[in-house]
């Protein structure tokens, strides 16, 4: 599999999803772990059974402490009013998980919940998706076309959060770990560039009526080809098990080191309005 060398920069135009993906199918991706360490993780993608030309496909962008924060959120948010006062609510029912991101002031835009951002291999399949998105100062800083990107992916944002999954391979914790680890490893450089991508250990999640997992990537990015591409990354995500057995997950991804990046308080307050769609 193979991703382009310039991350979060450049897309196609994107389109909405369509029918449902007539089969299921275990993605495997391959991340970095650790230093200098390279592991197979997979993850229960199935959305990334969707053909970007049949039913269309958009693109989008811890160590001990931040885990702790992250564990011992503050609140137990519900219900379709924002969290935060004068903050955006985005849903995605399919995946069962709502959220909050600040105001458009703030320079977030919250997506179609049926537009979907991906990654894709070299023969243009999505191998990483999320829908029910929003995006953090898209725009603000392009560099060169990502031809691996579709939709939102590419358009020079700072962060992006997400849903995604829906198969029932492997734990929630190898889940949770495994979108944290592959999300980073493809949105900062893939397969052709490879980032050094460290991925926490899997913590346990209770909010919002979900109890599931969290896990924290830091990626190193090793192909900087402009200014416009960070040095570094974090990715969080958060992995749910529904009655019928599927995993489903929330993935919030952003540079670092660059200005107006979204701050690691900025990002797990957002985390801390994160809740079930059933609540």
């Amino acid at each position: 599999m193979s991703w382009s060398n310039t991350p979060q920069h450049g897309a196609r135009p994107g389109r909405t999803d369509g029918p449902a993906p007539s089969r299921r199918k275990k993605t495997t991706l391959v991340a970095a772990v650790g230093v200098g360490m390279v592991l197979a993780l997979s993850g229960c993608n199935e959305d990334t059974d969707t053909d970007p030309d049949a039913a269309g496909s958009k693109k989008p962008s811890a160590g001990a402490s931040a885990e702790k924060s992250q564990s011992a959120a503050p609140s137990s948010p519900s219900g379709k009013e924002p969290v935060v006062k004068g903050w955006q609510t985005q849903t995605r029912e399919k995946h069962h998980f709502r959220y909050d991101v600040p105001p458009k002031a703030k320079k977030w835009k919250v997506l179609d919940q049926d537009t979907s951002l991906s990654y894709t291999d070299k023969g243009g399949k999505p191998i990483v998706v999320m829908n029910g998105a929003a995006t953090y100062r898209e725009g603000g800083c392009a560099s060169a076309p990502n031809p691996k990107a579709f939709g939102e992916a590419g358009k020079g944002q700072l962060a992006t959060v997400g849903t995604t999954g829906g198969g029932k391979e492997g734990s929630l914790q190898e889940n949770a770990r495994n979108w944290a680890g592959n999300w980073g490893f493809a949105a900062y450089g893939g397969e052709e560039k490879k980032p050094k991508v460290t991925v926490s250990q899997a913590k346990p999640w209770k909010q919002g009526g979900i109890e599931g997992y969290t896990a924290t990537a830091k990626v190193k990015v090793t192909n900087r080809p402009s200014k416009c591409v960070p040095a570094t990354a974090v990715v969080h995500s958060i992995a749910q098990k529904l009655p019928d057995g599927t995993m489903h997950g929330w993935v919030i991804y952003g540079d670092q080191g660059v200005p107006n990046a979204l701050s690691e308080a900025e990002m797990k307050k957002i985390m801390s309005t994160v809740r079930s769609t059933d609540g």
